[in-house]
């Protein structure tokens, strides 16, 4: 989730105004460029605790990670006078509400620029963490810890959250304290580009969810799922997450889709770095200056930037898209998940034969994956046949795309390398939620604990 940031506070004065805001994010493909965002799970190596953000023991918390990163060239980012963030070299480190640790990813021109700083990342926590007794395993759900068990962060924006998420379903403060996702974000060169594109991954992301399935686990047994992470999604805000029918509507735009996003009930006002609680309120009444909680003033587009961070689709809309249906994992298979989207998405004979797999498919047929991938993963049922054969009619396509730029690596191999896990997988090895269960009755003899120290970066 987003760090407090600069705010544009040009009034809103009409919602062609706020499409062209998003708009604004249209590139010509030479500028496309690749972010990818993925979290991990802290833990203590004594006893696999998540650390709280200052612990009262005196042992090592996420704060003194944060201050541990900074040393890498970094600037904290404050909320209330507490450090909740980093800004580094163009990408940002941020805290998901349990203390889950985010890389929002520079804008890179390469997926070996992509492994490159993955590495760098990765090497600058395991430092850290090794200094103050602590590991960091992605995963998609805690296997161990109780939705109790798990600590908050000092972020003001999930105080707001915490109280309204039940209101609203079952699982949403699970959603925020027990999951883990990596997600790629990529550029659109027009409307026309953007709502394509938009339709082929939110079609597509169930597929995401099987092939990445990795949360098998729930409180130290096998919970049922392959991706449970992907069913907690399923009873969390309707309001706000899914697969919105309008996003398949033939004539959908930035205009539809703003008016869409302003239906959605807000949660906060940020003013004076401060969040104001307004969870529930209406953004149009916002705009029109009847919101008594900050005195009626009219929204800014800053306003408007904020209140689409708390969209949380399965493709989300901004001035670029991202791609929201994946468990974290191993670095290889994070980065694989970046690779799965660019070949699909950046190549535009690559779209076009992806986009002639679900042509004659409606939504309800990707909600129908959707509700039973978490489960079945890539044994879901699908045309007829099984998702595994979609998937390996997919992975060809981004495989095919990534091939034709031809951007190659100091020793000369193409960006197909990094569909290498996906490759076996569709080639009929486990997932790692398969590989996680196969170790769990075998190897570990029932000791879900053990994927703590496996999993770890």
């Amino acid at each position: 989730m987003s760090n407090p940031g600069e705010t544009d506070t040009t009034p809103i004065t009409s919602t062609r105004q706020l499409a062209d805001y998003i708009a604004a994010g249209c590139k010509p493909r030479s500028a496309f460029r690749i972010g990818t965002e993925h979290e991990k799970f802290g833990f203590r190596r004594n006893d696999l605790t998540p650390p709280e953000y200052e612990p009262g023991d005196g042992q090592g918390g996420i704060r003194a990670v944060l201050d541990g990163l900074a040393g890498y060239q970094g600037q904290p980012i404050l909320d209330q006078g507490k450090p909740i963030g980093i800004k580094q070299n163009g990408a940002s480190i941020s805290l998901e509400p349990a203390g889950q640790l985010e890389l929002s990813g520079g804008l890179l021109a390469t997926l070996h620029e992509t492994r490159a700083e993955f590495d760098a990342h990765f090497e600058q926590v395991r430092t850290v963490g090794d200094r103050l007794g602590l590991g960091f395993a992605p995963l998609g759900f805690h296997p161990l810890q109780s939705r109790d068990g798990m600590p908050w962060m000092p972020k003001s924006r999930y105080a707001i959250m915490r109280r309204y998420m039940p209101l609203m379903g079952r699982l949403g403060l699970d959603m925020m304290l027990r999951t883990c996702t990596v997600q790629v974000n990529l550029d659109y060169e027009s409307e026309a580009d953007m709502a394509r594109k938009l339709r082929l991954s939110l079609a597509l992301q169930p597929l995401a969810s099987a092939l990445f399935a990795n949360s098998p686990f729930t409180e130290g047994a096998p919970n049922g799922y392959l991706s449970y992470r992907s069913a907690v999604w399923g009873d969390t805000d309707a309001d706000r997450t899914g697969m919105p029918a309008v996003m398949f509507a033939r004539d959908f735009g930035f205009e539809r889709y703003v008016q869409w996003l302003l239906d959605v009930p807000m949660y906060f006002v940020y003013r004076n770095g401060r969040y104001i609680d307004v969870a529930g309120a209406s953004f149009r009444d916002f705009m029109a200056g009847r919101l008594d909680a900050v005195g009626n003033e009219v929204a800014s587009v800053g306003d408007f930037a904020d209140h689409m961070t708390t969209v949380f689709t399965d493709v989300r809309l901004k001035q670029f898209l991202e791609m929201r249906g994946a468990d974290a994992g191993s670095p290889a298979m994070m980065l694989a998940q970046s690779a799965l989207w660019v070949g699909l998405l950046y190549d535009e004979a690559a779209l076009t034969a992806a986009l002639a797999l679900i042509a004659g498919y409606e939504r309800g047929d990707f909600l129908l994956l959707r509700r039973e991938v978490p489960q079945r993963g890539l044994d879901t049922p699908w045309a007829s046949g099984v998702l595994r054969d979609l998937a390996r009619d997919v992975l060809a396509i981004a495989a095919d795309g990534l091939k034709a730029p031809a951007r190659t690596d100091a020793s000369g191999r193409d960006e197909r390398i990094y569909l290498a896990p996906l490759e076996e997988i569709v080639a009929g090895g486990p997932t790692q939620a398969e590989h996680w269960l196969d170790r769990f009755h075998h190897a570990w003899s029932g000791n879900v604990a053990l994927i703590l120290a496996e999993a770890a970066l």
